[in-house]
Formats: C-alpha cells, sequence, structure tokens
C-alpha cells in the first residue's frame, strides 16, 4: 500500500500565529520561522511514521507551503520506505512530484480551509489573489484542487488533517473521510488548538483508521465530470484583467475569470501556465 502525503503548513500541530507561517512577511523573526519548520518537521515525521505502523509499504511525502522548502532532508524521519520531496513541483514543473495511479490514498495534512471561511485562520485558496475558486459550480479550497488533481490518477482523498473549519470542508466535499482537526481560528491572524503533542498523537490514530479504511477501499477518487468549468473570482479587477491575457481563459466580468478543460490534472494549468 502506498500512501501521498501533502502538506501545507497553516493547519500544522502547535502552530498558532501568522508570523510562524508567512515568513516572507517583512519583519518575520527568523527564529520564529525555524520554530514553524520545526513544528512542520515533527508533525510530518510523527504522521509518516504511523502510516507506517498501520501497515504503508510506502509513503511520499510532498512539502508545498510557499512552493517548499521548508523541510530538510537530515532531519526527516530515516526510513527507506519514506519518500520526502521538499518542493511541490518537479524539475518539469509537475505538480505533487511521485503521485501516479500506483497511491492509493491522498492525505492532505496541515491545511486550512479555503478564501473567504468565516472565522478561520489565515484562509486562502492557492493565490492570495483568488476570492473564490469553483469547480462545475462548486467553490472548493486548495482541498478540492489537490483532490480534483489526484483524481486523474484515481487517487482517492482518504485524510484531511489541519484546522476545524477546513475538517468541516473536506467533509462536505467528500463524504465518509477522516479528519483531525488539531486548532481553530480565533481571528484572521491567531489560532488555538491542542498542544503539539497531544495533536500529534490524535493524527496518528486517525492517519491509522484512514490507512486501514484506504486497505478496505472504503474511499472513491475525487473526479468532477468533463469538460470541467472552472471559475475563479478575484480580489481585484487587476488581476482579472491579467489572468484574462492567457489563450486558455476568458473574462466574464470585473473581477471573474474561466475556463473549461478536458482532464481532471489541467485543473489549475488554464490560468497558471
Amino acid at each position: 500500500m502506498k500512501i501521498y502525503m501533502h502538506w501545507d503548513m497553516e493547519g500544522v500541530s502547535g502552530i498558532f500565529t501568522r508570523e510562524h507561517l508567512w515568513y516572507w512577511e517583512e519583519g518575520t523573526r527568523e527564529h520564529i520561522r525555524e520554530e514553524g519548520r520545526s513544528l512542520l518537521i515533527a508533525d510530518i515525521n510523527s504522521a509518516v511514521e504511523a502510516a507506517l505502523e498501520a501497515g504503508a509499504d510506502k509513503v511520499i511525502v510532498c512539502d508545498t507551503h510557499h512552493g517548499g522548502g521548508n523541510i530538510l532532508p537530515d532531519r526527516m524521519l530515516a526510513d527507506p520506505r519514506a519518500v520526502f520531496h521538499a518542493v511541490s513541483r518537479d524539475e518539469n514543473g509537475r505538480l505533487m512530484p511521485g503521485l501516479d495511479e500506483t497511491i492509493d490514498g491522498l492525505m492532505l495534512m496541515g491545511h486550512h480551509a479555503r478564501a473567504g471561511t468565516g472565522g478561520e485562520f489565515l484562509p486562502h485558496t492557492w493565490m492570495g489573489e483568488w476570492a473564490d475558486f469553483s469547480i462545475n459550480g462548486k467553490s472548493v479550497g486548495e482541498l478540492g484542487i489537490e483532490a480534483c488533481f489526484a483524481g486523474h490518477w484515481n487517487v482517492p482523498p482518504i485524510m484531511a488533517q489541519g484546522t476545524e473549519a477546513l475538517c468541516r470542508e473536506a467533509e462536505d466535499l467528500f463524504p465518509g473521510i477522516v479528519v483531525a482537526g488539531v486548532k481553530h481560528g480565533e481571528t484572521h491572524d491567531r489560532a488555538a488548538g491542542l498542544d503539539a503533542d497531544s495533536a500529534r498523537r490524535l493524527t496518528g490514530r486517525k492517519v491509522r483508521e484512514a490507512v486501514e479504511k484506504a486497505r478496505n477501499k472504503r474511499f472513491t477518487p475525487y473526479k468532477p465530470g468533463l469538460p470541467m468549468t472552472l471559475r475563479v473570482r478575484m480580489h481585484t479587477a487587476g488581476s482579472a484583467e491579467e489572468a484574462a491575457k492567457k489563450p486558455a481563459v476568458k473574462r466574464l466580468d470585473e473581477l471573474t475569470v474561466e475556463g473549461t478543460v478536458e482532464r481532471q490534472c489541467d485543473i489549475v494549468k488554464w490560468i497558471l501556465e
């Protein structure tokens, strides 16, 4: 059994401040960034260990936060069954390196809810200027985008871990998915929740549950009907105007653009490439 863990960072155990996460912003302190990285690495290693203990033969990890670069090879779990990708794209620009039809389950870890989610901690969807992203009329966040991409290879989403709002979003989109909510938003820039050790224990239990259910084929891929109509509502007219310069993008109104694709794996290619 092969498991793919797609890691973001806003939903990682024990991280409760904006500064730990959006470290590219002016004024961020380096030791705070390092604290965030250490918490992410500890979360990943703990979850991978749980998956292997539950019977996974191989676990592939992809670090996607801000394009990757948040994990360090010499600090990752030393087990030949674990493979770590420190970037979100391979050398050919392909998303989710290592994901293909041989994967038995997708775990969306360390995630946050979509843009516009009230009361959420740092809600957003893929790009900061995207106010909303929809697939065939259904508004989705990064969970939906990533699961749709994986659906092209018939890989089902089996677990989501992160904020409580993220877990509700996952359960709405993928009925039956296993979730682990480790924190909740207090304000846009601050969260509260379980201490890191308690959160990892909860996550470990849920990882083992998800692996067992995947072994028994309890999940289905997320495959929206084709062709897919994709719409993005921008925060500003300038962003919509810039997007509409791409050949596959049609502008619908001041803030909204649309595209149509014939494969689930092209869900963002039409607007980003």
